[in-house]
């Protein structure tokens, strides 16, 4: 595990954990705070509800004053079923019957409630309760506290869950970072969310990287070693010219070794500018294009035919030519030459179609032919002056235009190969 994840998981497990903990034991000093104000005497709640019982004792005892028998039978219920002291006094003040343990220091709350009966003062009670046992601070603390404790501990749960995630994508990250491409993040069946958006987007990421670092490394191999046998023969041309052998003939086979080294090289720029999407689009008139490219492939315009009336497309000017350069191109060397190059209107596309006079496709080929150094059986390289990267390069410019490419045999025979691309 790099240090990274470790630094990740480390700092932001113990925050989520500390903070939680800060989170439950402030909740818990909010609850206890308003249920002491709520619950102890002395609150609105408690004041109003104590105004109502005063009422309620002094009618009472007043219904039953001058009957000390019912009197005492009324004041002895309520000592005992409320578990209370029941103090009871005259107009003067004088103690006329106590139950209970007394009303002093201990009580909790005293309720003083006037007994009157018809407008005349009878007398007074008194009713108080000493604060219970179970009462104390421990009744708050010990269950907020287990609460706490518990809620905290599986904070350190929710906190590992929450920083997992960011933990695998850290690791991902310095693994890609240290050149390892194929690093991949998994998360877990329960992780869902804004995280399995990332360690996607993460994974497609690293994905791209792995396949344009190996299709590059397949190039970079690829071209070096068929930079190898033209460099040769143009060094063997050279010698014999500078012998005055054969001198025209020379100079012909150096024209053409320099022209498909600037061929490749032209490849391998326009592969440059797609890795780096450095596109410059602008509208094109696809009739102009197609005459230009007839021209630079050294074949006349008659070999353009045009269906419909073609809308001007969005593309990159020299990504453009060089599409349809490798398309003339492949005709010429692969499918016994250049019947005719087909310009398409669709609706919102226009269709780019060279059409040759080879054998055709044999089936499955339609999409292998736009595989990077795909070669058809029995073809050899050097044979046919081609690194196999032509019609790769059509597709991948079709693609980067929004367009595609696409194959297919000739009811006259031969093959049909283009790409299309959407108009302006």
């Amino acid at each position: 595990m790099n240090r990274l994840s470790c630094y990740v998981r480390a700092r932001l497990q113990r925050r989520l954990f500390l903070w939680f903990g800060v989170a439950i034991l402030l909740s818990g000093v909010a609850f206890s705070i308003v249920t002491l104000l709520v619950s102890a005497p002395g609150g609105p709640a408690w004041a109003r509800e104590m105004g109502r019982a005063r009422v309620f004792v002094g009618a009472r005892f007043g219904e039953v004053w001058n009957d000390d028998r019912a009197r005492d039978a009324l004041a002895r219920a309520i000592a005992q079923d409320l578990e209370v002291s029941v103090i009871l006094r005259d107009t003067s003040g004088a103690e006329l019957q106590a139950l209970g343990h007394g009303c002093g220091r201990k009580a909790w709350w005293t309720l003083d409630a006037p007994v009157v009966r018809e407008g005349h003062r009878l007398g007074g009670v008194t009713i108080c309760a000493e604060r219970p046992r179970a009462f104390g601070p421990l009744r708050w603390l010990a269950p907020l506290f287990a609460a706490g404790m518990i809620l905290w501990a599986l904070s350190g749960t929710v906190a590992r869950r929450l920083s997992r995630p960011l933990e695998e994508l850290a690791r991902v990250a310095g693994e890609i970072g240290r050149g390892n491409y194929g690093a991949r993040a998994r998360m877990g069946r329960h992780v869902h969310g804004e995280a399995v958006v990332l360690s996607m987007a993460m994974n497609e990421m690293a994905a791209r990287i792995d396949r344009q670092m190996s299709d590059q490394r397949e190039l970079l191999a690829a071209v070096s070693h068929e930079l190898r046998t033209p460099l040769a023969r143009i060094r063997l041309l050279t010698e014999l010219t500078r012998d005055g052998v054969n001198v025209p003939k020379n100079l012909d086979e150096l024209d053409r070794e320099i022209f498909e080294i600037d061929a490749l090289v032209g490849d391998l720029l326009a592969q440059s500018r797609l890795d780096f999407t450095a596109l410059a689009k602008e509208p094109l008139d696809p009739v102009e294009a197609g005459l230009r490219a007839l021209d630079r492939a050294g074949l006349g315009a008659e070999a353009l035919v045009v269906e419909g009336t073609p809308a001007p497309v969005l593309a990159d000017p020299t990504l453009f030519a060089r599409a349809l350069a490798n398309l003339l191109d492949n005709a010429k060397k692969h499918g016994g030459g250049v019947v005719a190059l087909r310009i398409t209107a669709a609706p919102g596309v226009t269709a780019f179609e060279v059409e040759d006079a080879g054998r055709g496709l044999d089936p499955g080929e339609e999409k292998r032919i736009f595989e990077p150094f795909y070669r058809r059986p029995g073809e050899k390289a050097r044979e046919q002056g081609s690194l196999g990267l032509g019609l790769s390069l059509v597709s991948r410019i079709a693609e980067a235009h929004g367009g595609r490419a696409r194959a297919a045999n000739r009811e006259e025979g031969g093959a049909r190969i283009g790409l299309e691309l959407p108009t302006a």
